[in-house]
């Protein structure tokens, strides 16, 4: 059965254009041996130059190399049609030879005649140049361009196959283009490799007609001689002629083919036509044609030499120094367009799409109605302060946040706006249209008439008043702050706060690779044998968390790989991380050089460290603190901090190494922005102000 279903494959049967093909074929190798007419040989050295002619074509006019993969075949045919034309002349010549100039046919008698003038040693000269010409020049180099192409095309194949096997595997690529270009690459190095022999067919052409012309004249003449009865003049004349002229008419067409060849195996990587690649290339540069043209109007102006045709030579090439950039200017603009546009209607195409559904904004200022249309005469001054915004952010913590997108969302109250951190409400707040706000913390209050409210970004009081008394406000001492930078002052914090979420994993690579080659090798060997890059991310993350800056990464790899080998906590390797930044942290935080301290009393200090279990190794495993003392704690530092907090002065909580994270998960409920630091994060040097304790 198995049999039966191998045998019963269809084939395609042949079409009228292969039996045509294969009739061709035939007719060829009947040339070798069967004597035809005279018009049948002037019809075929015809039909060989108007073919090496398509083939000149051809490779002018592809776009690489490969669209011409079948370019050995017909190489091999078009030689081979050549010498059985080359054998039927032969015959010819020495058969009819006798009877004139005109014996080989029309062909090669008006090629005889036009090239030699009358004079055959003058076609004789022209044949040898052109052999040279073939041989050594253009064939040679045609040879040696094929060989090592082939060369180096087949010890690139396992590279190319990897890389495209790499591009599979990390999805660059489908299936389908995978196999396109293995196909390719296939082709391409069957090609080449054909190309390397074929070029062979070439210098044999040249040989081949070199001795077939040698023994056209010596065999013509002797046989005029001895057979015809002519005298060595008139037979030397006769049949030197016939067979210059019948080697020139072979010549012709195997010189174009060999430049054909040349210019197919000389491309390269290049892609494009020849027109574009040689001409495009070359007038590039305009700069070169200036300098030309310099050149040839100072040999025009040399004593002796044509000045016409250097003249008119300097004037092109100057007129294209002039006109090409500007040529070039128009096309790029041309490009630019039309590649906004694309971009422009992808945008569209992403709005209407149901997948524009599917994704977030990173960092979103949805406005209510009447919000907007009060803040959209400052629009413009809206996006400018975002964008110094995010440069402050850029520089202050060492990346770069997500762009804020402001949108208009009449699903939310007219006078409010909301915050969107990855699509999810953070904060919002309603937003007193044409009034300003006055902070005044637990000072004075303005005499002019307002509500007291919170301030949006840090709940410190405040008091709302219209914008009708902003200059009494100025006259009072009061700085009014509008509704713009309300809006944005609360989106700063909301940022603040949320900077481990907007840490992306794109973030860190970047961030990464834009550091020095050596720091780079040295998160590649940390990232590969003792975390990952999430891992990395992680640390960093936690750091943000706290408002500790990143932007000295490389210090933070140095720490990073000091520790990770021998601890696998994040939790531990961040700990050693902000010692080992002990100089940046203390130095941010800062007030003029001085460091305002805030201690935990000794009382704290002792429950928090007996709050802490430890396993057998000693390693903290637990924090378990009794939830009356855990309120106690609250209650006796909100009103410490609160105190401090409302005389305007920055200060930082400092507590002992082992209990620092945990006393700053029991703060961050209460206070989000104290800074809480370990006494072995103090750097040396700092000037520290002690405020008091929490006792």
């Amino acid at each position: 059965m198995a049999q039966t279903d191998a045998i019963s494959i269809p084939k395609a049967a042949p079409s009228g254009r292969d039996l045509g093909f294969a009739a061709g074929i035939v007719l060829i190798l009947c040339i070798l041996f069967l004597p035809i007419p005279v018009f049948m040989i002037d019809m075929g050295l015809a039909f060989s130059i108007a073919f090496s002619v398509l083939i000149l074509m051809v490779s002018l006019w592809i776009q690489k190399p490969l669209d011409f993969s079948s370019f050995p075949t017909v190489l091999l045919i078009a030689t081979m049609m050549r010498l059985a034309l080359n054998i039927a002349t032969t015959r010819v010549i020495l058969t009819h030879g006798n009877e004139g100039h005109d014996a080989a046919g029309g062909v090669i008698a008006g090629f005889a005649s036009l090239v030699m003038s009358g004079d055959f040693m003058i076609g004789l000269i022209v044949f040898l140049i052109l052999i040279v010409v073939n041989f050594i020049v253009i064939t040679k180099g045609a040879t040696r361009i094929a060989e090592v192409g082939a060369r180096f095309t087949l010890d690139a194949i396992p590279g190319k196959q990897m890389s495209i096997d790499a591009d599979l595997s990390a999805g660059i690529i489908d299936d389908k283009e995978a196999q396109a270009r293995r196909r390719e690459l296939e082709e391409e190095s069957s090609f080449f490799g054909a190309m390397d022999g074929a070029s062979k067919f070439v210098r044999g052409d040249a040989v081949a007609g070199l001795i077939i012309t040698t023994i056209n004249i010596i065999g013509g003449i002797l046989i005029g001689v001895f057979r015809h009865g002519m005298e060595v003049g008139q037979a030397a004349d006769v049949f030197v002629k016939l067979s210059v002229g019948d080697g020139i008419v072979s010549q012709v067409p195997a010189l174009i083919v060999s430049l054909a060849a040349g210019l197919l195996v000389s491309r390269g990587g290049t892609k494009g036509s020849t027109d574009q690649a040689v001409v495009g290339q070359l007038s590039g540069y305009p700069r070169a044609l200036s300098v030309a043209a310099g050149l040839m109007v100072v040999l025009a102006l040399v004593p002796g030499l044509p000045f016409v045709p250097f003249t008119m030579l300097g004037a092109i090439m100057a007129f294209g120094a002039w006109f090409i950039p500007r040529q070039i200017e128009s096309e790029n603009r041309l490009l630019r367009e039309s590649e906004e546009k694309k971009v422009v209607q992808n945008k569209e195409a992403e709005k209407d799409s149901v997948k524009s559904v599917l994704r977030s904004t990173e960092i979103e200022l949805a406005l209510g109605k009447q919000v907007s249309t009060r803040l959209l005469g400052a629009h413009q001054e809206l996006a400018f302060r975002v964008g110094k915004m995010r440069k402050k952010f850029a520089a202050q913590y060492g990346f770069v946040v997500p762009e804020i997108k402001v949108t208009d969302d009449i699903a939310i109250p007219d006078k409010s706006y909301q915050i969107r951190i990855h699509g999810t409400t953070v904060a919002s707040n309603l937003l007193r249209v044409g009034e300003v706000l006055v902070v005044t913390g637990s000072g004075r209050k303005p005499s002019v008439p307002g509500d007291e409210i919170r301030e949006p970004a840090f709940g410190m009081p405040a008091v709302s008043v219209m914008e009708n008394f902003v200059e009494d406000l100025k006259r009072e001492g009061f700085h009014p702050i509008d509704n713009v930078s309300v809006v944005l002052t609360h989106v700063s914090e909301v940022i603040r706060n949320n900077l481990p979420q907007l840490l992306s994993y794109k973030d860190v690579k970047i961030l990464i690779d834009r550091l020095d080659p050596e720091y780079k090798k040295l998160a590649d060997e940390i990232c590969t044998s003792h975390m990952s890059y999430s891992g990395l991310q992680a640390v960093l993350k936690l750091l943000l968390a706290e408002r500790v800056s990143i932007r000295n990464l490389h210090l933070i790899l140095e720490a990073v790989a000091e520790l990770a080998p021998h601890v696998r906590k994040t939790e531990q390797i961040v700990e050693h991380v902000r010692v080992r930044m002990a100089q940046q942290l203390c130095g941010d935080l800062a007030d003029n050089g001085t460091l305002r301290v805030l201690r935990l009393g000794s009382k704290w200090d002792l429950v928090f460290h007996q709050a802490l279990k430890r396993d057998a190794k000693g390693e903290v495993v637990e924090f378990d603190i009794d939830p009356r003392q855990l309120e106690e704690f609250s209650e006796q530092a909100s009103k410490v901090i609160r105190e401090f907090m409302d005389r305007g002065l920055p200060f930082v909580l400092v507590t002992s190494p082992e209990t620092r994270s945990y006393v700053r998960m029991i703060v961050e409920r209460l206070f989000a922005t104290l800074p809480v630091l370990s006494h072995v994060e103090l750097a040396k040097g700092i000037d520290i102000k002690i405020l008091g304790s929490i006792s």
